[in-house]
């Protein structure tokens, strides 16, 4: 699942909590499920800070998921920066889908 993030930011919105949440129900089903963690950033930012804000982004989502009952022996992460983005349309919209925490 595929939690989004607000420009500059690493707290965990509204609509992330459900995304994070059907993460954590899928990875309490079979205890043996370990998960990595991604953090990404939009292109805006130097690659340190970015590097920076994806680590943020992607804890920000661990910690959420151990709050719901995931272990957190089972959980990684990693930040990817601006280094993988998933969308390159239009400003704003593409930038909003690359600012996320996905696992």
């Amino acid at each position: 699942m595929t939690a989004y993030f607000d420009y500059d930011k690493a707290d965990i919105r509204p609509d992330a909590r459900a995304a994070l949440s059907q993460t954590a129900d899928f990875l309490k089903r079979p205890p043996s499920i370990k998960a990595t963690i991604e953090g990404h950033c939009d292109e805006r930012g130097s690659t340190e800070y970015n590097l920076g804000l994806g680590d943020r982004r992607a804890s920000a989502a661990e910690q959420y998921l151990v709050s719901l009952g995931v272990s957190a022996d089972r959980l990684s992460t990693v930040s990817f920066r601006q280094e993988k983005p998933s969308a390159w349309r239009a400003p704003e919209a593409c930038w909003q889908q690359n600012r996320r925490g996905h696992s």
